[in-house]
């Protein structure tokens, strides 16, 4: 059954042309326009790719530093001991720890956006695969975030890092900023994104590689985007 939308959404629905590609820009004045939010609403651009993700070699995860941040304060907790420890406290990170840290977490505690750990703690860390996994928690090297760099880590994480991965159908949600943002500074987030995930091209992908991308605000409707444009 399709899901009955509010008259907010209806009236805001309205003034998107659904068969038109919007420029970056003109996405970007239109989304702001129509946003209906009792809050700050996040910007999320998504991409529909020709990838078939059953072949590991087509399946995309990776991160991004946004120039202009995400606009959302990141709770950032590091798997770490001795200096590197050190490191990532001095570098930031809210809540440092190892087995303890392990320990708090099996106990049920999930109040964090970013885990980051140490190689050499990736064995304990294994342990919580089934807790982080399905929340896009869990460290993983290819979002650097199994790393000896912590403070690189923990830096990029507070400015404003967002990861992305495709979907079982190929799609990308990334978050690329909040509606209080001045435009040209969510037209720069965007036109990273774009840039990283077109150069993330697998190389079995034959034709069109990028199908669809749009524009929407946390609540509002879709607006599709000219990849031209980037």
């Amino acid at each position: 059954m399709a899901q009955k939308r509010g008259k907010k959404y209806q009236d805001a629905a309205k003034k998107v042309d659904a068969e038109k590609l919007y420029s970056v820009d003109e996405a970007v004045s239109l989304v702001k326009e129509i946003d209906f939010a009792k809050f700050d609403a996040t910007l999320e651009i998504a991409f529909n790719l020709n990838v078939d993700t059953k072949q590991a070699d087509q399946q995309l995860r990776g991160a991004v530093v946004l120039p202009n941040g995400t606009g959302k304060e990141q709770t950032v907790i590091v798997f770490a001991k001795g200096d590197k420890a050190k490191d990532a406290q001095a570098a930031g990170a809210d809540v440092v720890g190892d087995d303890d840290l392990v320990a708090r977490i099996q106990d049920g505690w999930l109040d964090f956006d970013v885990a980051i750990a140490t190689p050499d703690m990736m064995a304990q860390v294994g342990r919580l695969g089934r807790v982080l996994g399905p929340k896009g928690l869990m460290p993983n090297p290819k979002t650097g975030t199994v790393t000896m760099d912590v403070t690189k880590a923990v830096s990029e994480s507070k400015a404003g890092k967002v990861t992305y991965r495709t979907d079982r159908d190929g799609n990308v949600h990334v978050p690329a900023g909040k509606v209080s943002f001045d435009d040209a500074k969510l037209v720069e987030n965007l036109k990273t994104i774009e840039e990283i995930v077109a150069k993330a091209r697998p190389a079995a992908v034959r034709g069109t590689y990028i199908k669809h991308v749009s524009l929407a605000s946390t609540f509002g409707p879709s607006i599709n985007l000219d990849l031209a444009s980037f």
